[in-house]
């Protein structure tokens, strides 16, 4: 009953998502681009009786690059297939895997875009990343044979309660899986009492631990301090941030500004296209302001980011670190990124995509809390003030990313044993 009103549900949608297509392009271009692809239709010819993975956004493809390069050399005689979803999942796709994969857009769940899909590309494997449970797609994998395996997979107590409404739905799409190999134990117990059998359930851990800096990096962090005129000056960053957290971020530099006049925030939005509005909301505020995509002439308090691919360096560029999405209900954003560059972490109380994350550092003591623009400010200006404080939490911080490290080997492991038997 369940799948048949998930289909209908689709239908009724269909008429819809060319508007919403078009709608999403008047801000992000991408979005208007190879359509085709998204109804099954790959722009381009792909390889068939490849490795299939998809990595919906950003975020998924960035952890899954190491992966899926290590298994692509691993392999050299099979064609790899990568989908995402987005425009920013597509460009980190191109940029850190090149020529090393075929790629496109995955299509959208209708039953027909899938077919076509499964038609074009014939996987002989199909590997989902972190919780990308689409049924028509999994569905459709398991009718031709296709094993189906989901890896890093992570699934929130509050994304678990959304499944547990569809109980026989979720059920069924668990029992199509080969196997899930889960974050943390916490996830993999979820996944079980949705239905997914205990015998195909494993924990490897995040891979997002197992990030490292590109070797250019302290290069890229020095050329951009000089860019942006940032020598000796304090800094700090508020990352991925989303409507609602500006205004508070802002509102607490005003304040680390009045103890430390030279401090200066670098602003980095979740979707650059955003970044328009947001350097407008700083600028209105009375602050000096620049884009990273335009060096400023002189020494600026507010520096909005405005395009993908910087947040690691600009990590790197700051001093103390607030992790977004978290000051506002969107669950957060992946710490890990700026604990490899030693910083202190601040977050807000929302955290359910990263719970066990931010739980791992807040237990080192080197991810602080808060709720508030005076909160944030308060802790912005005790670790600009205090380097001892702030290096050894930076320390803390890299240690736990560390210690938690391996997945990649152990997931790695997990799927070369199933791509030599396909």
């Amino acid at each position: 009953m369940a799948h048949a009103l998930y289909r209908i549900l689709l239908w009724l949608a269909l008429p819809i998502v060319p508007l919403r297509l078009w709608w999403r392009s008047r801000r992000e271009p991408g979005y208007g681009e190879r359509i085709g692809e998204r109804f099954g239709r790959p722009a381009t010819a792909i390889p068939k009786g490849g490795v299939w993975f998809h990595a919906v956004s950003a975020g998924e493809a960035i952890a899954a690059a190491p992966l899926i390069e290590a298994l692509a050399d691993e392999f050299p005689t099979l064609p790899f297939l990568v989908t995402a979803m987005t425009p920013t999942g597509s460009e980190q796709v191109i940029r850190r895997l090149g020529d090393k994969v075929a790629h496109c857009y995955a299509p959208y769940d209708f039953p027909f875009a899938v077919r076509a899909f499964f038609d074009a590309a014939r996987p002989r494997l199909l590997i989902l990343i972190e919780t990308e449970l689409w049924p028509n797609l999994i569905g459709e994998a398991h009718r031709r044979g296709v094993p189906t395996l989901l890896v890093n997979a992570r699934l929130s107590e509050r994304s678990a309660r959304g499944y547990g409404r569809i109980p026989k739905l979720a059920k069924t799409v668990l029992g199509q899986l080969r196997v899930i190999g889960c974050q943390y134990p916490d996830h993999a117990r979820r996944f079980q009492a949705l239905g997914a059998e205990p015998n195909k359930v494993v924990t490897t851990g995040s891979v997002k631990f197992d990030i490292t800096l590109p070797a250019n990096h302290a290069g890229a962090v020095a050329a951009l301090r000089t860019a942006l005129r940032l020598a000796d000056r304090p800094v700090w960053i508020a990352a991925s941030t989303h409507a609602g957290e500006e205004a508070i971020v802002l509102q607490a530099h005003r304040q680390v500004r009045e103890r430390l006049p030279s401090a200066c925030l670098v602003l980095a939005p979740r979707h650059p296209v955003r970044s328009g509005e947001v350097l407008e909301m700083a600028t209105n505020r009375g602050f000096s302001t620049a884009n990273l995509s335009r060096p400023p002439s002189k020494p600026v308090e507010v520096v909005v980011c405005d395009r993908m691919g910087a947040l690691q360096t600009l990590y790197g560029l700051s001093q103390v670190a607030l992790i977004g999405g978290s000051l506002v209900p969107r669950g957060g954003h992946n710490p890990i990124e700026a604990a490899i560059c030693g910083q202190p972490l601040l977050m807000g109380p929302s955290d359910f995509n990263f719970t066990e994350v931010a739980a791992a550092f807040g237990k080192d003591r080197c991810l602080t809390r808060v709720g508030n623009a005076g909160e944030l400010a308060g802790a912005v200006i005790e670790l600009l003030g205090d380097a001892s404080a702030r290096h050894q939490a930076g320390q803390r911080a890299l240690d736990v990313v560390r210690r938690n490290g391996g997945a990649l080997a152990k997931t790695k492991a997990l799927l070369r044993e199933h791509i030599q038997v396909v």
